[in-house]
């Protein structure tokens, strides 16, 4: 198996702790940050626009995805473009569709044409991806963000469709496929195999990342070791005949 460094695809740090995301900006291999409304309030954030102010500072030399939080097209699109004043380095992350399930192609293409590189979320269907390839500027950057573990969590393969999506997203070469949502170490190698250019990898997962190319029987047997000591730990015991006995 390659190892990180070697992979085409780029990792995207997905959070909302301020002090995290300083911290992991120091690290050249992560190439991005997103972040949105549930990770910041589970974070604690309580100033969305002073929050989104200090995450664009903290890293102006990569890009960062911040996401409106209104239901209509109006509401969206002014939010848009207030989050896109704050940083150069901004997409301004944008729902596929509303809470009715109603398509926000018109809002993503006026934002588009407009010159705001905006990241395109909650994707999970090859129509949703067609329909934003369709309204997407074709110069303008964007990222087109596919929710492969989802897809996932329903019980399909989601390995073809975001082979499908990067073949799609062909003709709209400014727009990045980022595979979103993962749940282990392997879609990252997954992701890359697939075509995509962008992977978001929460904390949990970037603490698996040594394990990448770990030798498999040593990994065995740490594991027994770490059963063993919790066994001694708990002392837990099992009455068991005497030898003579058996």
């Amino acid at each position: 198996m390659p190892s990180i460094e070697s992979l085409r695809i780029k990792l995207f740090s997905d959070g909302a702790d301020l002090a995290s995301i300083i911290a992991l900006s120091s690290h050249p291999w992560i190439r991005g940050f997103t972040t949105n409304p549930s990770l910041m309030r589970k974070a604690g954030v309580l100033d969305y626009e002073r929050f989104g102010r200090e995450l664009l500072a903290s890293v102006p030399d990569r890009p960062v995805s911040l996401e409106v939080f209104a239901d209509t097209p109006e509401e969206m699109e002014a939010q848009a473009a207030a989050i896109a004043s704050w940083g150069k380095n901004v997409n301004v992350k944008i729902p596929v569709t509303n809470q009715a399930g109603e398509f926000m192609g018109p809002l993503i293409r006026r934002l588009s044409q407009a010159g705001i590189a905006v990241n395109v979320t909650a994707i999970m269907t090859i129509f949703q991806v067609e329909a934003v390839a369709e309204v997407l500027a074709p110069a303008t950057p964007a990222i087109v963000s596919v929710f492969a573990g989802r897809i996932a969590d329903t019980g399909v393969d989601p390995v073809p469709v975001m082979q499908q999506a990067a073949a799609i997203l062909r003709s709209r070469p400014c727009a990045e496929l980022l595979w979103a949502s993962p749940r282990e170490p392997l879609n990252i190698f997954q992701a890359n195999d697939a075509g995509c250019h962008i992977i978001t990898v929460p904390p949990e997962m970037l603490q698996k990342l040594n394990l990448i190319g770990k030798d498999l029987s040593d990994y065995s047997r740490e594991t027994v070791s770490m059963f063993y000591r919790d066994a001694l730990a708990s002392a837990y015991r099992i009455e068991t005949p005497s030898p003579a006995l058996i």
